[in-house]
């Protein structure tokens, strides 16, 4: 280590951070060179560094991350950006995303296309990123295979499938061709992320309650029936079965979803889950009601029963960890037009930014999570899962210098005016939490600090490639 007059040199130091060491916390110093972590010291005597990060005594969690999100960039950009996107990332304390390759145009489903996407996005990131991989049942139609192939060469951390409409850009899958794509993915090691709900069950009923003449807001979760999502992933694991695809189940949103996920771990099959945090905290009733289209998603909010159900699964670990399914649409073309209701809303919220500090309020400060799982849930899993761990997602010697810093104690309002998306609206607007995000750094540089909002750089962010292929433990907990 270069040394000064005497001191060891270093780039950043982040002192006073109190880190998880399994249920329990340690206060120490963080040593960051050429944005890594490069060792821990609890005395910083004949110490130095160009900068120095106080973490205030603040929980200092290995940097959080949102493995699901659509920042519609290029093509959506009326929605969302990669810099607004990413603005709202680093406020709510997520260093790494993993964009989705469904929402841009073209939609992310060859190489050439990761390219074009990687180059209009780069220079707009303030977080890290990470890329799906794209497989539609037109890729299926047309013998477009190979080129899952190629995408998982160039460092891709998965496949996204629809089994319902999403853009048209992105063609949804029958089953027969849902089977081809899980084995050709079954091929390449990595994971296939499917939207599971049943095209048929939704179809049919959102178009009897508009026969009826149902335009209110709970009217959409109900057309979208629990039904839908069960029979989907019945469907998926029998595919995963058979092919032996790693099958993950992405914004599962029931309580049945967990238990079928828990079933399929336990007679060996290789099935996750992820939930979201609207899934484990709001009911359709109450929310819809209020919010309608504006809390409009799909698949829909559910039930108080669902949300007690995803707990006790993230408690267990038949739901492996958090993401947001962050997919905001235009308040003013695509959300609230005169004349627009439940039905020809498009379905999508904003996420990123209240993941971390409502699952720290509502499940560690709660109770319903202890602190080592939630630095899996929010953190390790999803690292490990898409193959990025430990560059991301650990607080290890040669781990990017990533930290989400929390005052656990600290109470507060989210208020949409005060995000950092681009359309700002929220099913948790107003909602009251306990816990909050002071400062988000990535590799060693403060991107976000609570008292002056966001201090990082416009293309600071980086591409992250898939470091290996990794899999998740399939440990169940009783």
């Amino acid at each position: 280590m270069a040394k000064k007059g005497g001191f060891k040199m270093y780039d950043v130091i982040v002192k006073n951070a109190s880190i998880p060491q399994g249920d329990d916390t340690r206060l120490t110093n963080i040593l960051v060179k050429d944005e890594k972590i490069v060792g821990f010291i609890d005395v910083l005597e004949d110490i130095e560094a160009k900068e120095i990060i106080d973490a205030g005594g603040n929980l200092t969690l290995p940097g959080c991350i949102d493995s699901h999100t659509h920042y519609m960039d290029p093509g959506f950009t009326h929605r969302e950006n990669f810099l607004t996107g990413t603005s709202g990332a680093a406020a709510g304390g997520v260093t790494t995303i993993i964009d989705m390759p469904c929402c841009s145009v073209p939609s992310v489903r060859s190489v050439a296309q990761l390219e074009n996407k990687i180059e209009k996005i780069k220079d707009k990131a303030i977080v890290d990123f990470a890329l799906w991989g794209g497989v539609t049942g037109e890729d299926v139609r047309e013998g477009w295979l190979q080129n899952v192939k190629e995408q998982a060469d160039y460092g891709v951390t998965g496949f996204k499938v629809y089994m319902t409409p999403s853009v048209p850009t992105y063609p949804r899958v029958t089953d027969p061709e849902m089977y081809e794509c899980f084995k050709t993915v079954a091929e390449t090691g990595l994971p296939v992320g499917v939207h599971a709900e049943n095209f048929a069950i939704c179809d049919y009923y959102v178009n009897k309650l508009k026969a009826g003449g149902r335009v209110d807001g709970p009217a959409w979760a109900e057309a979208r029936m629990t039904l839908a999502e069960k029979v989907a992933i019945e469907l998926c694991i029998s595919f995963a079965e058979d092919t032996g695809v790693r099958l993950h189940i992405v914004h599962m949103s029931t309580g049945v979803g967990a238990d079928l996920v828990k079933e399929a771990k336990m007679k060996g099959l290789d099935v996750t889950a992820e939930t979201c945090p609207h899934y484990l905290t709001l009911n359709y009733q109450e929310t819809m009601s209020k919010y309608a289209q504006l809390a409009k998603i799909a698949p829909p909010i559910r039930t108080t029963e669902d949300n007690e159900r995803l707990w006790k699964g993230l408690q267990e670990g038949s739901v492996d960890f958090i993401a947001t399914d962050h997919a905001p649409y235009s308040l003013e073309t695509e959300k609230l037009v005169e004349g627009m209701n439940i039905w020809t809303a498009f379905p999508g919220i904003p996420g990123t930014e209240t993941m971390v500090p409502i699952i720290v309020s509502e499940g560690y400060n709660k109770g319903k999570v202890s602190l080592s799982r939630l630095v899996e849930i929010l953190s390790t899993n999803a690292a490990i899962h898409y193959g990025l761990y430990p560059k991301k997602g650990a607080l290890n010697i040669g781990s990017d210098a990533d930290f989400t810093i929390i005052d656990l104690d600290k109470e507060w309002t989210i208020e949409k005016e005060k995000m950092y998306c681009l359309n700002k609206y929220t099913p948790f607007d107003g909602y009251k939490l306990k816990g909050k995000v002071v400062k988000t750094v990535v590799r060693g540089k403060v991107v976000f600090e609570d008292r002056e909002g966001i201090v990082g750089n416009e293309g600071y962010g980086q591409y992250v490639k898939r470091q290996s292929i990794q899999k998740l433990d399939r440990i169940l907990k009783f």
